[in-house]
Protein backbone atom coordinates (compact mmCIF):
# COMPACT_ATOMS: atom_id res chain seq x y z
CA UNK A 1 0.00 0.00 0.00
CA UNK A 2 1.16 3.64 -0.95
CA UNK A 3 1.32 5.78 1.58
CA UNK A 4 -0.63 9.20 -0.10
CA UNK A 5 0.63 12.75 1.43
CA UNK A 6 -1.18 15.80 1.03
CA UNK A 7 0.99 18.57 1.90
CA UNK A 8 1.17 20.52 -1.77
CA UNK A 9 -0.25 16.84 -2.72
CA UNK A 10 2.76 14.61 -3.17
CA UNK A 11 2.04 11.37 -4.34
CA UNK A 12 5.21 8.99 -4.75
CA UNK A 13 3.26 6.40 -6.94
CA UNK A 14 1.28 8.76 -8.86
CA UNK A 15 2.96 11.72 -9.41
CA UNK A 16 2.66 11.60 -12.97
CA UNK A 17 -0.96 11.73 -13.09
CA UNK A 18 -0.50 15.21 -10.58
CA UNK A 19 -1.47 17.60 -13.10
CA UNK A 20 -4.69 20.39 -13.08
CA UNK A 21 -7.82 18.89 -14.14
CA UNK A 22 -10.36 20.23 -16.69
CA UNK A 23 -13.39 21.82 -14.62
CA UNK A 24 -16.18 19.63 -15.62
CA UNK A 25 -13.98 16.77 -13.94
CA UNK A 26 -13.25 18.50 -10.81
CA UNK A 27 -10.28 17.55 -10.76
CA UNK A 28 -11.17 13.58 -9.37
CA UNK A 29 -9.56 12.04 -12.36
CA UNK A 30 -6.71 10.90 -10.11
CA UNK A 31 -5.41 13.65 -7.98
CA UNK A 32 -5.65 17.50 -8.04
CA UNK A 33 -3.14 19.47 -7.86
CA UNK A 34 -4.52 22.26 -6.35
CA UNK A 35 -2.06 23.75 -3.53
CA UNK A 36 -3.55 22.76 -0.31
CA UNK A 37 -2.44 25.81 1.95
CA UNK A 38 0.55 26.03 3.70
CA UNK A 39 2.58 23.23 4.38
CA UNK A 40 2.19 22.81 8.50
CA UNK A 41 -1.94 23.77 8.40
CA UNK A 42 -4.03 21.58 10.15
CA UNK A 43 -5.12 18.83 7.84
CA UNK A 44 -9.32 18.26 8.11
CA UNK A 45 -10.46 14.90 5.84
CA UNK A 46 -13.80 15.05 4.52
CA UNK A 47 -15.82 12.44 3.70
CA UNK A 48 -19.04 13.04 1.40
CA UNK A 49 -19.49 16.26 -0.48
CA UNK A 50 -23.63 16.91 0.25
CA UNK A 51 -24.63 19.92 1.81
CA UNK A 52 -22.84 18.88 5.42
CA UNK A 53 -19.71 17.98 4.01
CA UNK A 54 -19.22 21.32 1.67
CA UNK A 55 -20.26 23.77 4.40
CA UNK A 56 -17.47 21.21 6.87
CA UNK A 57 -15.39 21.99 3.99
CA UNK A 58 -15.71 25.57 3.03
CA UNK A 59 -15.46 26.54 6.88
CA UNK A 60 -12.50 24.74 7.34
CA UNK A 61 -10.62 26.17 4.68
CA UNK A 62 -11.94 29.50 5.97
CA UNK A 63 -10.32 29.46 9.00
CA UNK A 64 -7.03 28.21 7.72
CA UNK A 65 -7.40 24.62 7.52
CA UNK A 66 -6.02 22.78 4.16
CA UNK A 67 -9.08 19.86 3.42
CA UNK A 68 -8.94 16.91 1.41
CA UNK A 69 -13.06 16.13 0.56
CA UNK A 70 -13.34 12.24 -0.43
CA UNK A 71 -16.40 11.84 -2.99
CA UNK A 72 -17.37 7.84 -4.15
CA UNK A 73 -20.07 9.06 -6.50
CA UNK A 74 -21.50 12.59 -7.98
CA UNK A 75 -20.54 15.78 -6.09
CA UNK A 76 -23.27 17.35 -4.45
CA UNK A 77 -25.24 14.44 -2.26
CA UNK A 78 -28.57 13.64 -2.61
CA UNK A 79 -30.22 16.49 -2.04
CA UNK A 80 -29.29 18.38 -5.38
CA UNK A 81 -28.82 15.44 -7.09
CA UNK A 82 -31.73 12.57 -6.27
CA UNK A 83 -33.76 14.45 -3.10
CA UNK A 84 -34.56 17.89 -2.16
CA UNK A 85 -34.41 20.06 -5.87
CA UNK A 86 -35.94 17.53 -7.91
CA UNK A 87 -38.02 16.61 -5.59
CA UNK A 88 -39.56 19.90 -5.18
CA UNK A 89 -39.41 20.69 -9.08
CA UNK A 90 -41.78 17.26 -9.52
CA UNK A 91 -44.00 18.17 -6.86
CA UNK A 92 -44.58 22.22 -8.41
CA UNK A 93 -45.09 20.56 -11.96
CA UNK A 94 -47.73 18.24 -10.76
CA UNK A 95 -49.22 21.63 -8.60
CA UNK A 96 -49.44 23.22 -11.69
CA UNK A 97 -51.26 20.37 -13.62
CA UNK A 98 -53.64 19.86 -10.86
CA UNK A 99 -54.72 23.52 -10.86
CA UNK A 100 -55.25 23.14 -14.41
CA UNK A 101 -57.31 20.39 -14.03
CA UNK A 102 -59.19 22.00 -11.21
CA UNK A 103 -58.79 24.70 -8.45
CA UNK A 104 -61.77 26.52 -6.49
CA UNK A 105 -62.30 29.27 -9.38
CA UNK A 106 -63.62 26.66 -12.17
CA UNK A 107 -66.95 28.79 -12.64
CA UNK A 108 -64.89 31.43 -14.11
CA UNK A 109 -61.44 30.41 -15.08
CA UNK A 110 -62.59 27.31 -17.03
CA UNK A 111 -60.52 24.40 -16.52
CA UNK A 112 -58.94 21.85 -18.84
CA UNK A 113 -56.89 18.64 -18.90
CA UNK A 114 -53.09 19.03 -19.33
CA UNK A 115 -51.43 17.07 -21.75
CA UNK A 116 -48.20 15.62 -19.79
CA UNK A 117 -44.73 15.28 -21.56
CA UNK A 118 -43.23 13.18 -18.76
CA UNK A 119 -39.74 13.24 -21.02
CA UNK A 120 -39.69 17.25 -21.12
CA UNK A 121 -40.97 17.50 -17.56
CA UNK A 122 -37.84 15.44 -16.69
CA UNK A 123 -35.30 17.03 -19.01
CA UNK A 124 -36.21 20.48 -17.50
CA UNK A 125 -35.95 18.92 -13.68
CA UNK A 126 -32.72 17.74 -14.65
CA UNK A 127 -31.40 20.79 -16.05
CA UNK A 128 -31.65 22.51 -13.14
CA UNK A 129 -30.12 19.80 -10.88
CA UNK A 130 -27.18 20.10 -13.37
CA UNK A 131 -27.27 23.92 -12.90
CA UNK A 132 -27.28 23.89 -9.80
CA UNK A 133 -24.49 21.15 -8.85
CA UNK A 134 -22.54 23.24 -11.25
CA UNK A 135 -23.03 26.43 -9.03
CA UNK A 136 -23.05 25.26 -5.68
CA UNK A 137 -20.58 22.54 -5.81
CA UNK A 138 -18.44 22.13 -8.56
CA UNK A 139 -17.87 25.60 -9.19
CA UNK A 140 -16.76 26.57 -5.52
CA UNK A 141 -14.77 23.90 -5.22
CA UNK A 142 -13.00 24.90 -8.10
CA UNK A 143 -12.69 28.14 -6.68
CA UNK A 144 -11.11 27.14 -3.15
CA UNK A 145 -7.26 26.68 -3.67
CA UNK A 146 -7.48 24.93 0.18
CA UNK A 147 -9.83 22.02 -0.83
CA UNK A 148 -8.42 19.18 -2.81
CA UNK A 149 -11.01 16.99 -4.12
CA UNK A 150 -10.10 12.84 -4.68
CA UNK A 151 -12.54 10.53 -6.23
CA UNK A 152 -12.79 7.35 -4.24
CA UNK A 153 -14.26 4.64 -1.80
CA UNK A 154 -12.43 5.40 1.66
CA UNK A 155 -12.73 3.34 4.87
CA UNK A 156 -10.55 4.44 8.34
CA UNK A 157 -7.47 2.27 8.68
CA UNK A 158 -7.25 3.78 12.59
CA UNK A 159 -8.47 7.20 14.65
CA UNK A 160 -5.52 9.15 12.75
CA UNK A 161 -5.65 8.04 8.81
CA UNK A 162 -8.02 6.98 6.25
CA UNK A 163 -7.69 4.21 3.11
CA UNK A 164 -8.87 6.05 -0.13
CA UNK A 165 -9.76 3.12 -2.58
CA UNK A 166 -9.49 5.24 -6.31
CA UNK A 167 -11.47 4.26 -8.79
CA UNK A 168 -8.71 2.43 -10.55
CA UNK A 169 -7.95 0.16 -7.66
CA UNK A 170 -5.03 1.68 -6.41
CA UNK A 171 -5.37 2.84 -2.29
CA UNK A 172 -3.69 4.98 -0.38
CA UNK A 173 -3.04 6.08 2.79
CA UNK A 174 -4.32 9.44 3.86
CA UNK A 175 -3.40 10.47 7.18
CA UNK A 176 -5.16 13.80 8.94
CA UNK A 177 -5.29 15.72 12.03
CA UNK A 178 -8.98 15.88 11.64
CA UNK A 179 -12.17 13.88 9.59
CA UNK A 180 -15.28 14.89 9.21
CA UNK A 181 -17.58 12.03 8.35
CA UNK A 182 -20.61 13.10 6.22
CA UNK A 183 -21.66 10.02 3.93
CA UNK A 184 -25.48 10.26 4.14
CA UNK A 185 -27.84 7.42 3.98
CA UNK A 186 -29.63 5.58 1.86
CA UNK A 187 -33.21 4.71 1.12
CA UNK A 188 -34.39 1.27 3.59
CA UNK A 189 -35.63 -1.71 1.93
CA UNK A 190 -38.76 -3.56 4.34
CA UNK A 191 -38.33 -7.25 4.60
CA UNK A 192 -41.32 -7.93 2.66
CA UNK A 193 -41.41 -11.42 1.29
CA UNK A 194 -40.69 -11.44 -2.14
CA UNK A 195 -39.99 -7.41 -2.61
CA UNK A 196 -36.16 -8.11 -3.22
CA UNK A 197 -35.32 -9.05 -6.82
CA UNK A 198 -38.58 -7.38 -8.14
CA UNK A 199 -38.12 -3.69 -10.18
CA UNK A 200 -39.40 -1.94 -7.27
CA UNK A 201 -38.57 2.24 -6.89
CA UNK A 202 -36.98 3.90 -4.11
CA UNK A 203 -37.74 7.67 -4.47
CA UNK A 204 -34.49 7.64 -6.76
CA UNK A 205 -35.85 6.14 -9.51
CA UNK A 206 -39.06 7.05 -9.17
CA UNK A 207 -37.88 10.84 -9.35
CA UNK A 208 -36.02 9.84 -12.78
CA UNK A 209 -38.83 7.46 -14.08
CA UNK A 210 -39.39 8.55 -17.96
CA UNK A 211 -43.17 7.60 -17.78
CA UNK A 212 -45.95 8.45 -15.43
CA UNK A 213 -47.51 4.71 -14.93
CA UNK A 214 -50.87 4.16 -14.96
CA UNK A 215 -51.19 2.44 -11.41
CA UNK A 216 -48.42 3.41 -8.48
CA UNK A 217 -48.81 1.70 -5.17
CA UNK A 218 -46.58 3.01 -2.72
CA UNK A 219 -45.41 1.46 0.56
CA UNK A 220 -44.65 4.20 2.87
CA UNK A 221 -46.40 7.21 5.27
CA UNK A 222 -44.13 9.99 6.11
CA UNK A 223 -42.49 12.39 4.07
CA UNK A 224 -40.99 11.50 1.09
CA UNK A 225 -43.87 8.93 0.45
CA UNK A 226 -46.88 11.23 0.57
CA UNK A 227 -44.69 14.03 -1.06
CA UNK A 228 -44.59 11.56 -4.40
CA UNK A 229 -47.54 9.80 -3.94
CA UNK A 230 -49.69 13.17 -4.13
CA UNK A 231 -47.22 14.39 -7.15
CA UNK A 232 -47.67 10.89 -8.90
CA UNK A 233 -51.71 11.17 -8.88
CA UNK A 234 -51.61 14.97 -10.10
CA UNK A 235 -49.85 13.76 -13.19
CA UNK A 236 -51.66 11.11 -13.96
CA UNK A 237 -51.43 7.76 -11.82
CA UNK A 238 -53.72 6.04 -9.83
CA UNK A 239 -52.36 5.55 -6.51
CA UNK A 240 -52.50 3.53 -3.89
CA UNK A 241 -50.71 4.45 -0.46
CA UNK A 242 -49.82 1.22 2.13
CA UNK A 243 -49.60 2.95 5.69
CA UNK A 244 -48.47 0.48 8.30
CA UNK A 245 -50.02 2.87 11.21
CA UNK A 246 -51.78 6.11 9.74
CA UNK A 247 -50.40 9.23 8.12
CA UNK A 248 -47.65 10.93 9.70
CA UNK A 249 -47.86 8.65 12.71
CA UNK A 250 -44.96 10.36 14.45
CA UNK A 251 -47.02 14.12 14.44
CA UNK A 252 -49.98 15.37 15.97
CA UNK A 253 -52.94 13.06 14.49
CA UNK A 254 -54.93 16.03 13.51
CA UNK A 255 -52.09 16.29 10.82
CA UNK A 256 -52.19 12.42 9.68
CA UNK A 257 -56.15 13.16 9.72
CA UNK A 258 -56.16 16.49 7.68
CA UNK A 259 -54.02 14.97 5.11
CA UNK A 260 -55.69 11.69 4.57
CA UNK A 261 -59.09 13.56 3.82
CA UNK A 262 -56.84 16.05 1.39
CA UNK A 263 -55.49 12.49 -0.23
CA UNK A 264 -58.67 10.51 -0.56
CA UNK A 265 -60.90 13.75 -1.99
CA UNK A 266 -58.07 13.86 -4.70
CA UNK A 267 -58.49 10.30 -5.40
CA UNK A 268 -55.85 8.83 -3.55
CA UNK A 269 -56.28 5.59 -2.00
CA UNK A 270 -55.16 5.39 1.83
CA UNK A 271 -55.22 2.12 3.26
CA UNK A 272 -54.29 2.96 7.03
CA UNK A 273 -53.08 0.26 9.44
CA UNK A 274 -52.33 -2.14 6.30
CA UNK A 275 -49.48 -3.91 5.07
CA UNK A 276 -47.66 -5.93 2.59
CA UNK A 277 -47.57 -9.45 3.14
CA UNK A 278 -45.62 -10.32 0.12
CA UNK A 279 -45.20 -8.73 -3.61
CA UNK A 280 -44.91 -10.44 -6.45
CA UNK A 281 -44.23 -9.16 -10.21
CA UNK A 282 -45.60 -10.98 -13.01
CA UNK A 283 -45.73 -9.97 -16.63
CA UNK A 284 -45.32 -6.48 -15.91
CA UNK A 285 -47.76 -6.01 -13.13
CA UNK A 286 -46.95 -5.48 -8.61
CA UNK A 287 -49.14 -7.28 -7.12
CA UNK A 288 -49.02 -6.61 -3.38
CA UNK A 289 -50.70 -9.53 -1.26
CA UNK A 290 -52.69 -7.57 2.01
CA UNK A 291 -55.42 -8.51 4.41
CA UNK A 292 -57.59 -6.32 2.40
CA UNK A 293 -56.96 -8.40 -0.96
CA UNK A 294 -54.02 -7.73 -3.52
CA UNK A 295 -53.49 -4.21 -4.52
CA UNK A 296 -52.21 -4.66 -8.43
CA UNK A 297 -50.10 -1.18 -9.56
CA UNK A 298 -47.96 -0.72 -12.62
CA UNK A 299 -45.01 0.29 -10.77
CA UNK A 300 -44.06 0.33 -6.95
CA UNK A 301 -42.41 2.94 -4.67
CA UNK A 302 -41.26 1.87 -1.68
CA UNK A 303 -40.44 5.08 0.75
CA UNK A 304 -40.00 3.54 4.30
CA UNK A 305 -37.28 5.44 5.55
CA UNK A 306 -33.05 6.17 5.03
CA UNK A 307 -30.70 4.38 6.61
CA UNK A 308 -26.99 6.09 7.48
CA UNK A 309 -24.62 4.85 5.21
CA UNK A 310 -22.05 3.85 7.71
CA UNK A 311 -21.55 -0.04 7.52
CA UNK A 312 -18.73 0.32 5.39
CA UNK A 313 -16.59 2.90 6.47
CA UNK A 314 -14.79 1.00 9.02
CA UNK A 315 -16.04 3.23 12.00
CA UNK A 316 -15.10 0.40 14.79
CA UNK A 317 -10.89 0.26 13.98
CA UNK A 318 -11.10 4.55 14.43
CA UNK A 319 -13.60 4.31 17.81
CA UNK A 320 -16.50 5.70 16.63
CA UNK A 321 -19.52 4.64 18.28
CA UNK A 322 -22.92 4.11 16.44
CA UNK A 323 -26.41 3.33 17.69
CA UNK A 324 -28.67 0.36 17.07
CA UNK A 325 -30.04 1.80 13.48
CA UNK A 326 -26.07 2.56 12.47
CA UNK A 327 -26.51 6.01 13.15
CA UNK A 328 -23.09 7.74 14.44
CA UNK A 329 -23.52 9.47 17.65
CA UNK A 330 -22.78 12.84 18.05
CA UNK A 331 -23.09 15.44 20.86
CA UNK A 332 -23.68 19.29 20.24
CA UNK A 333 -20.17 20.30 19.06
CA UNK A 334 -20.70 17.22 16.44
CA UNK A 335 -18.21 15.01 18.23
CA UNK A 336 -18.08 11.14 17.91
CA UNK A 337 -16.95 8.92 20.37
CA UNK A 338 -13.29 9.73 18.95
CA UNK A 339 -11.58 12.94 20.13
CA UNK A 340 -10.46 13.93 16.25
CA UNK A 341 -13.29 12.30 14.64
CA UNK A 342 -16.61 14.40 14.04
CA UNK A 343 -19.72 13.48 11.96
CA UNK A 344 -22.51 15.74 10.46
CA UNK A 345 -26.15 15.10 8.78
CA UNK A 346 -28.04 12.14 7.76
CA UNK A 347 -25.61 9.46 8.73
CA UNK A 348 -25.80 10.87 12.70
CA UNK A 349 -27.95 10.65 14.91
CA UNK A 350 -29.71 13.96 14.20
CA UNK A 351 -32.80 14.82 12.10
CA UNK A 352 -32.75 13.94 8.61
CA UNK A 353 -32.97 17.55 6.97
CA UNK A 354 -30.26 18.62 4.70
CA UNK A 355 -30.41 22.64 6.49
CA UNK A 356 -29.57 20.98 9.46
CA UNK A 357 -26.98 18.99 7.80
CA UNK A 358 -25.16 21.74 6.80
CA UNK A 359 -25.45 23.90 9.95
CA UNK A 360 -24.03 20.68 11.72
CA UNK A 361 -21.04 21.24 9.10
CA UNK A 362 -20.63 24.49 9.70
CA UNK A 363 -20.55 24.17 13.61
CA UNK A 364 -18.18 20.85 12.99
CA UNK A 365 -15.74 23.14 11.28
CA UNK A 366 -15.41 25.51 13.49
CA UNK A 367 -14.96 23.16 16.08
CA UNK A 368 -12.15 21.07 14.17
CA UNK A 369 -10.36 24.23 13.98
CA UNK A 370 -10.27 25.45 17.67
CA UNK A 371 -13.33 26.86 17.75
CA UNK A 372 -16.03 26.38 20.41
CA UNK A 373 -19.78 25.57 18.90
CA UNK A 374 -22.73 23.91 19.72
CA UNK A 375 -26.07 23.25 16.99
CA UNK A 376 -29.24 24.18 18.81
CA UNK A 377 -31.94 22.09 17.60
CA UNK A 378 -34.63 23.11 20.14
CA UNK A 379 -36.54 25.35 17.24
CA UNK A 380 -36.37 23.06 14.33
CA UNK A 381 -38.80 23.98 11.57
CA UNK A 382 -40.27 21.06 9.51
CA UNK A 383 -41.94 21.21 6.03
CA UNK A 384 -43.83 18.27 4.09
CA UNK A 385 -44.86 19.61 0.65
CA UNK A 386 -47.92 17.85 0.20
CA UNK A 387 -50.80 20.50 -1.00
CA UNK A 388 -51.77 21.59 1.41
CA UNK A 389 -48.17 22.15 2.80
CA UNK A 390 -47.15 20.62 6.19
CA UNK A 391 -45.04 22.50 9.03
CA UNK A 392 -43.79 22.21 12.36
CA UNK A 393 -41.47 23.46 14.94
CA UNK A 394 -41.08 23.10 18.74
CA UNK A 395 -43.11 20.42 20.74
CA UNK A 396 -46.37 18.76 20.28
CA UNK A 397 -48.87 18.28 22.85
CA UNK A 398 -47.62 14.97 23.04
CA UNK A 399 -44.22 15.84 22.91
CA UNK A 400 -44.67 18.19 25.81
CA UNK A 401 -46.67 15.26 27.90
CA UNK A 402 -43.91 12.91 27.49
CA UNK A 403 -41.45 15.63 29.02
CA UNK A 404 -44.14 16.64 32.04
CA UNK A 405 -44.84 19.96 30.29
CA UNK A 406 -48.74 21.04 31.09
CA UNK A 407 -49.88 22.68 27.83
CA UNK A 408 -52.58 24.94 26.89
CA UNK A 409 -53.28 25.12 23.08
CA UNK A 410 -55.39 26.27 20.67
CA UNK A 411 -56.74 25.12 16.96
CA UNK A 412 -57.45 27.63 14.51
CA UNK A 413 -58.87 25.85 11.02
CA UNK A 414 -58.36 28.08 8.33
CA UNK A 415 -62.34 29.49 7.75
CA UNK A 416 -60.88 31.77 9.72
CA UNK A 417 -58.12 32.97 7.87
CA UNK A 418 -58.50 35.82 5.51
CA UNK A 419 -55.84 34.75 2.70
CA UNK A 420 -57.05 30.97 3.22
CA UNK A 421 -60.87 32.62 2.73
CA UNK A 422 -59.50 34.50 -0.46
CA UNK A 423 -58.16 31.69 -2.03
CA UNK A 424 -61.36 29.85 -1.73
CA UNK A 425 -59.07 27.34 0.47
CA UNK A 426 -59.62 26.96 3.80
CA UNK A 427 -58.59 23.33 4.08
CA UNK A 428 -56.17 22.24 6.81
CA UNK A 429 -55.38 24.52 10.05
CA UNK A 430 -53.11 26.15 12.64
CA UNK A 431 -52.23 25.14 16.10
CA UNK A 432 -50.42 26.75 18.88
CA UNK A 433 -48.80 24.77 21.90
CA UNK A 434 -47.84 27.08 25.42
CA UNK A 435 -46.58 26.12 28.58
CA UNK A 436 -49.68 26.69 30.59
CA UNK A 437 -47.86 28.18 33.56
CA UNK A 438 -45.78 31.37 31.52
CA UNK A 439 -47.86 31.47 28.06
CA UNK A 440 -44.72 30.86 26.38
CA UNK A 441 -45.15 29.95 22.83
CA UNK A 442 -43.74 25.85 22.28
CA UNK A 443 -45.42 24.60 19.43
CA UNK A 444 -46.70 24.87 16.35
CA UNK A 445 -48.29 22.87 13.76
CA UNK A 446 -49.71 23.86 10.82
CA UNK A 447 -51.68 22.54 7.96
CA UNK A 448 -52.29 25.23 4.89
CA UNK A 449 -51.29 26.41 1.49
CA UNK A 450 -47.82 28.09 1.69
CA UNK A 451 -47.30 26.33 5.30
CA UNK A 452 -43.24 26.20 4.90
CA UNK A 453 -43.78 30.09 4.56
CA UNK A 454 -45.20 30.73 7.70
CA UNK A 455 -43.34 28.27 9.92
CA UNK A 456 -40.10 30.06 10.41
CA UNK A 457 -41.91 33.14 11.80
CA UNK A 458 -43.08 30.75 14.58
CA UNK A 459 -39.49 29.43 15.13
CA UNK A 460 -38.31 32.58 15.71
CA UNK A 461 -40.86 33.36 18.11
CA UNK A 462 -40.45 30.43 19.81
CA UNK A 463 -36.59 30.21 19.49
CA UNK A 464 -36.91 34.47 21.41
CA UNK A 465 -39.03 32.77 24.08
CA UNK A 466 -42.19 34.79 23.39
CA UNK A 467 -45.35 34.46 24.76
CA UNK A 468 -48.77 33.85 22.70
CA UNK A 469 -49.75 37.07 23.89
CA UNK A 470 -46.76 38.55 22.48
CA UNK A 471 -46.98 37.08 19.52
CA UNK A 472 -50.73 37.88 19.09
CA UNK A 473 -49.47 41.58 19.91
CA UNK A 474 -47.18 41.80 16.50
CA UNK A 475 -48.29 43.47 13.48
CA UNK A 476 -48.86 41.00 11.08
CA UNK A 477 -49.62 41.92 7.71
CA UNK A 478 -53.08 41.77 5.94
CA UNK A 479 -53.75 38.68 3.92
CA UNK A 480 -50.78 36.51 4.02
CA UNK A 481 -51.00 33.37 5.62
CA UNK A 482 -48.75 34.43 8.76
CA UNK A 483 -51.78 36.49 10.01
CA UNK A 484 -52.94 33.00 10.94
CA UNK A 485 -50.38 32.79 13.59
CA UNK A 486 -51.17 36.24 15.04
CA UNK A 487 -55.15 34.98 15.03
CA UNK A 488 -54.49 31.64 16.33
CA UNK A 489 -52.41 33.27 19.42
CA UNK A 490 -55.28 35.91 19.92
CA UNK A 491 -58.20 32.72 20.49
CA UNK A 492 -55.97 32.25 23.61
CA UNK A 493 -57.46 35.42 24.75
CA UNK A 494 -60.38 36.24 22.18
CA UNK A 495 -63.39 34.75 20.40
CA UNK A 496 -61.65 35.58 16.89
CA UNK A 497 -65.00 35.22 14.96
CA UNK A 498 -65.94 38.53 16.77
CA UNK A 499 -63.12 40.44 15.35
CA UNK A 500 -62.70 42.50 12.41
CA UNK A 501 -61.19 40.89 9.65
CA UNK A 502 -58.28 42.88 10.18
CA UNK A 503 -58.57 43.63 13.73
CA UNK A 504 -55.06 44.29 15.56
Amino acid sequence: MTRLQITGVTCDACAAQVKPAPATALGLSGISSKAAGKAGALHVAVIGSGGGAMAAALKAAERGARVTLIERGTIGGTCVNVGCVPSKIMIRAAHVAHLRRESPFDAGLSASQPAIDRGRLLAQQQARVDELRQAKYENILLATPAITVLRGEVRFKNAGSLVVRRNDGDEHDLPFDRCLIATGASATVPPVLGLIGTPYWTSTEALAGKTIPPRLAVIGSSVVALELAQAFARLGSQVTVLARNTLFLRDDPAIGEAITAVFRTEGIEVLAHTQASQVRHVNGEFLLATPGGDVRADRLLVATGRAPNTRQLGLDVAGVEVNQQGAIVVDPGLRTSAVNIFAAGDCTDQPQFVYVAAAAGTHAAINMTGGDAALDLRALPAVVFTDPQVATVGLSEADARRQGTLTDSRTLSLEHVPRALANFDTRGFIKLVADAGSGQLIGVQAVTADAGELIQTAALAIHHRMTVRELADQLFPYLTMVEGLKLAAQTFTKDVTQLSCCAG
